[in-house]
């Protein structure tokens, strides 16, 4: 089985489409039996190792994007690589262009819906906008065989649009790269922090959706004896006395540093599809304290962290003090390790993916076996 994913979302410092895809490609590299290729935008048309850059010019001020604006150079190199199955990753020029080459190459074709485009859109442009992209989402996504979202919430949104074939497909977390292994007092202390002192982190892009807002406000309250770090890149300048900051983009290995070193994850966010830093956190062997909306509501369970109130830095800051002070932060740090190990270990997300792929291409081989014969009998 050839399987190729198209997507625009992949630059040096992206997020969660990048990680999803990297680690897929690994693990899917080692199946006998299985080809991958990967098409992402690029300066020039090159390929390497099964990655296939497509030209694309750079989006301004963001972090090394590319923006696709013509489908044929995508349809073309989909045409030539030939795959026995499509995985489009966002829904843009590639999305249409992977469906025209699924088309011409009878082939099926996935949309995975990482991003909640509506709410995306809104936030930038206005609530009016977003009946508009509801509608653009629909147009889109019907034509797929199959709609995959990374979490329930996610998956019934779709489904309230009307979109029809949608499944959930969680994303994994690699758990050697993330591990309680990785604790080090060593940073705590590169912060003048004290035993005493709970060390609290988020780490992600200062993005208007994260509030961190909320997260500022939430450690003014808690005051001495918690401070929060911030990690990544667009964070705030102006922040509490409580509060630092490493305002850039970070390498795997120095965020699964801080995050095994700190003593809970916390997250305003209310609109995550998925959530991938709360179990990396969890997978660091730390509890999360999370908004109770969007996906992080179903992927922090009961005993691996507290949700509180969204939009509520009082209540965050309330869950923050009943983790340390009514319940054990450091067992249920182990609970959230045990509870990704058996959840999102990313051997069970590829043969998820796997399972898919295979009634697709099966069906689509037995369709046109019958058009086959049919047409001979």
């Amino acid at each position: 089985m050839h399987i190729a994913d198209v997507t625009m979302f992949y630059a040096p410092a992206s997020g969660g489409v990048r990680t999803y895809l990297d680690a897929k490609h690994r693990r899917l590299a080692k199946l006998p039996g299985v080809t991958c290729s990967l098409l992402i935008p690029g300066a020039e048309l090159v390929s390497h190792d099964g990655v296939h850059e497509v030209p694309s010019p750079p989006l301004p001020f963001s972090q090394g994007y590319r923006f696709p604006l013509r489908r044929r150079g995508w349809e073309r190199e989909l045409l030539r690589v030939k795959p026995d199955i499509i995985e489009a990753g966002d829904p843009y020029v590639t999305g249409w262009a992977a469906l025209d080459a699924g088309r011409k190459l009878d082939v099926p074709v996935v949309g995975f819906y990482h991003s909640d485009l509506p709410r995306l859109i809104s936030n930038r442009l206005g609530s009016g906008t977003d009946r508009l992209v509801e509608r653009y989402v629909y147009r889109l996504y019907r034509r797929f065989d199959q709609v995959l979202a990374p979490s329930r919430v996610m998956a019934e949104r779709l489904t309230r649009l009307g979109i029809e074939h949608v499944a959930v497909q969680p994303l994994g977390v690699d758990l050697e790269s993330f591990h309680p292994r990785f604790r080090d007092p060593a940073l705590r202390t590169k912060l003048g922090l004290d035993d005493d002192t709970k060390l609290l982190i988020f780490v992600g892009r200062g993005s208007r959706e994260k509030n961190l807002h909320h997260l500022l406000e939430m450690a003014r309250q808690l005051g001495k004896g918690y401070h929060l770090l911030l990690v990544g890149p667009s964070m705030p300048s102006q922040t509490p006395d409580n509060v630092s900051v490493i305002d850039r983009y970070t390498p795997t290995e120095e965020v699964a540093g801080w995050l095994a070193s700190s003593d809970a994850l916390v997250h305003a966010g209310t609109q995550e599809t998925f959530g991938l830093v709360a179990l990396e956190a969890m997978a660091s062997g730390i509890p999360v304290i999370a908004a109770r909306a969007g996906a992080l509501a179903e992927n922090v369970p009961l005993g691996c962290g507290l949700l509180s109130e969204p939009h509520s830095p009082a209540d965050m800051a309330r869950a923050v003090r009943e983790l340390f002070t009514q319940h054990d932060a450091e067992q249920a740090g182990r609970r959230a390790r045990r509870y990704v190990e058996r959840h999102h270990d990313w051997d069970i997300v590829i043969d998820g993916l796997l399972t898919h792929y295979r009634r697709l291409t099966s069906a689509t081989a037995s369709a046109g076996a019958a058009q086959h014969g049919s047409q001979h009998g």
